[in-house]
């Protein structure tokens, strides 16, 4: 059994972590830590949880040399950049759920993570990526940073278009919405019921944080294929799930059905990427409904040549392949375990 320890086990991630994990096959939870409650056991931080795991909280600044091989960091961002030198030598493996080591080039992290100081050495250690992208990089790997919930949309859905068929993408302009558990548990008056319940609130219009972390990642990995890539967030009175819309402009020829089948290749042997088509079902998809519950991201590409644009459209569960499940997912790539291991859920349709 693979030990496993959880930082930031009372949020809505942890909650997630610590179900995923206590249902894994090959995972033992031997730790949960935080800060703010110390003490306290998981059935009492979540409702859906009644499990008898014997853990409490403990203080996250314990020593976990012969309790863990791996570590999970559902934490703010300066709290992982805080945390992850220390167990980055008491442990095999750290996987940063937060923004700390996502973005590589420092210019740009310090733009968007003004207060997440973070040690330069062990920022370019991490393997960062979703695990259908850097999958052959997680393996075997001692630091894991993971994309955030949008990041991950929006780079599932346009990697085939850079990787795969090596288009030059002009602009990308990315309107993004998401539920209100995208937030997080910190209480802040737009995030009040009366305020949020059947709102559309353009939280960030101008400009987000997972859009530059797309941008260094995607340039990074085929220099010279991205132009601009900017983002307007929005967000809705969904709880969970959100859904990116990418609007793509390339001056390269582009073929409808050829972007349909490239999609159908790239993401042919990775089960948690579904290709679909937008009128498949009864209901048009992507949808965020369509995935609540699990741990797929749905995507659709099509052509509008009236436009002259390429559209594509990610929807996924941000608590599961958007952090939890995810995360789950780069712990089973690292030990070279089945991907799916733990995480066979279907979506739960409605919700």
């Amino acid at each position: 059994m693979i030990r496993v320890g959880i930082v930031g086990s009372s949020g809505f991630a942890g909650g997630e972590l610590i179900r995923l994990v206590s249902q894994h096959p090959e995972l033992e939870l031997t730790f949960l830590g935080g800060s703010s409650n110390i003490g306290r056991r998981p059935a009492e931080l979540h409702p859906g949880l009644r499990l008898d795991l014997g853990l409490s909280v403990e203080a996250a600044t314990t020593d976990l040399s012969d309790r863990c091989d791996v570590v999970f960091l559902a934490t703010p961002a300066e709290v992982s950049a805080e945390l992850a030198p220390a167990l980055a030598e008491q442990v095999a493996c750290v996987i940063d759920l937060s923004g700390a080591f996502r973005i590589r080039t420092p210019e740009l992290h310090e733009r968007w993570y003004p207060k997440v100081a973070r040690q330069a050495e062990l920022a370019d250690r991490f393997v960062y990526g979703a695990p259908e992208l850097v999958g052959d990089q997680m393996a075997g790997a001692s630091l894991i940073s993971l994309p955030g919930c949008y990041a991950t949309a929006i780079t599932l859905g346009l990697a085939p278009l850079t990787l795969a068929l090596g288009l030059d993408l002009k602009t990308v302009l990315v309107d993004g919405k998401s539920g209100s558990s995208g937030s997080g548990q910190a209480l802040r008056t737009p995030g009040l019921h009366p305020y949020r319940n059947g709102a559309i609130t353009p939280y960030a219009p101008v400009g987000h944080r997972h859009a530059a972390e797309v941008s260094d990642f995607l340039e990074r990995s085929k220099p010279g294929t991205i132009g601009s890539l900017t983002m307007s967030a929005y967000g809705v009175s969904h709880v969970r799930g959100l859904l990116a819309s990418s609007y793509v402009l390339t001056d390269d020829e582009v073929d409808g059905r050829e972007l349909q089948r490239a999609y159908l290749r790239f993401y042919k042997q990775h089960r948690f990427v579904r290709v679909r088509r937008h009128n498949e079902t009864m209901i048009p998809v992507p949808d965020p409904q369509a995935v609540l519950g699990s741990n797929y991201c749905d995507v659709t590409v099509m052509h509008d040549p009236e436009g002259g644009r390429i559209v594509v459209l990610s929807a996924l569960d941000n608590l599961l392949k958007g952090a939890a499940g995810q995360a789950v997912q780069a712990l089973n790539t690292r030990y070279s375990l089945p991907e799916e291991t733990g995480l066979t859920m279907q979506p739960l349709v409605p919700a």
